[in-house]
């Protein structure tokens, strides 16, 4: 039997599920089409959100003017684009070449560079999809000379508009009972494969084409749970995934949200990705709780290392742990900003010279060089605090710590100016 996807794959743009901010009327591609111009164009999204269909329906609609090309990067080789790019001179080719590359970061700079000349020129023109931040992975001679079309993950209605579909096409080509179905059981396989309709399609596959025999089946709500044994999670560690996740997870803390923060944890946990957490926490630990509870950090490491000692499942329960405490503790960046602006001047040239009195004078002739020589001992004077200065001239009246209006830091703000204060 046919692939259910390939067998409601879309034959038009009325028939693609979800992306209308693409395609629906009035929207970028449907306006392309109806002027009868195709530009460079890099699709950019999630798996199974309608990329590939979309370009083939664009290849569609260049056939006849253009010979129509489709590789992918996966499993093309250099040589299929020099096969490709000899084919421009022929009679065949002479109005040129659209060309639909599907997961173009898997070509290297040097593959991808070989087309730019044929793209500059317009006798290419490249359609190309991927699954990864295309700002990361394609070359920025190619991302200069295309529009990047982000491809949105579909909500469970349209993934159940496409089900439904998908169930009448494969009544109407094999069933030879009518086939039955529970809204319900739709809408549990629409929910759980995180908008991606090929997983969908995949689950509704495995419950229906062993069954197209069956006078009496049904696909109810236990049919489909059997055929979705997990629920559709996908996770990269090495892609945009990781790193929207991370993010997440630190603003959520940094928002003071435990429930978010534990919901991005818990991601986090499904992918397995350890170390990525432990270190995130406790950056996080510093740079967003900081001097509002300084003792954060300690805490946050010592959960780390009990999580890195236990590893998972176990590991989850400290992880936690420091998830939630980070999240409700109060909020202080003064340390992070304080260093950024420090080495801000460093980077800037912005540095002077370190003052003489603060200089090392522990060796001989030191006092010559009038090393050390006006400098006060702070422990010899009342409070443990003598005035003097300690910036760099060019530097003397900088101010990069700005206290946090927490607790702790008003502390620190109330105990300088206790120090300051001349005795009467």
């Amino acid at each position: 039997m046919k692939p259910l996807a390939d067998l409601i794959r879309p034959q038009t743009f009325d028939d693609v599920v979800g992306q209308q901010h693409l395609i629906g009327e009035g929207q970028i591609l449907r306006n392309l089409i109806e002027v009868d111009h195709i530009p460079n164009l890099i699709f950019y999204g999630p798996s199974g959100v309608g990329k590939s269909t979309i370009a083939l329906l664009l290849a569609k609609y260049a056939r006849g003017r253009r010979k129509v090309y489709k590789l992918n990067a996966t499993d093309a080789s250099t040589q299929d684009i020099k096969n490709l790019i000899a084919d421009l001179g022929t009679l065949e080719c002479s109005n040129g070449i659209f060309l639909y590359l599907d997961e173009i970061q898997n070509f290297n700079k040097k593959q991808q560079q070989s087309l730019l000349k044929y793209i500059e020129n317009g006798q290419i023109t490249l359609i190309s999809s991927t699954t990864e931040n295309p700002y990361f992975t394609i070359f920025s001679a190619i991302l200069s000379r295309s529009t990047i079309l982000e491809f949105k993950p579909l909500t469970p209605d349209e993934i159940e508009e496409g089900l439904k579909r998908a169930i009448q096409l494969v009544q109407d080509e094999f069933f030879i009972h009518p086939l039955k179905y529970d809204d319900e059981a739709i809408k549990y396989i629409a929910n759980i494969c995180n908008g991606d309709l090929r997983r969908g399609l995949n689950a509704l596959e495995i419950a229906l084409y062993p069954n197209c025999r069956k006078e009496n089946f049904v696909l109810s709500l236990e049919v489909a749970k059997s055929c979705t044994v997990t629920a559709g999670f996908s996770y990269d560690k090495f892609g945009d995934q990781h790193y929207d996740t991370l993010s997440a997870f630190q603003k959520s803390i940094r928002g003071s949200d435990p429930d978010a923060a534990v919901h991005y944890l818990a991601r986090l946990i499904k992918a397995g990705d350890l170390n990525s957490i432990c270190r995130r926490l406790l950056v996080i630990a510093s740079e967003d709780i900081g001097l509002a509870y300084p003792q954060a950090i300690s805490l946050v490491k010592s959960c780390t290392d009990a999580a890195l000692q236990l590893g998972f499942p176990e590991a989850r329960i400290p992880l936690a742990q420091a998830t939630i405490l980070l999240a409700n503790s109060p909020k202080s960046n003064s340390a992070y900003l304080a260093i950024n602006e420090a080495l801000k001047d460093i980077d800037s040239g912005n540095v002077g010279q370190i003052p003489l009195h603060l200089r090392d004078a522990h060796y001989k002739a030191a006092k010559e060089l009038n090393r050390g020589v006006e400098y006060k001992y702070p422990h010899d004077y009342p409070k443990n605090y003598v005035c003097q200065q300690y910036l760099p001239n060019q530097l003397k009246n900088k101010v990069y710590y700005k206290a946090g209006r927490n607790k702790t830091e008003q502390s620190f703000v109330a105990y300088g100016e206790y120090i300051k204060q001349k005795d009467s």
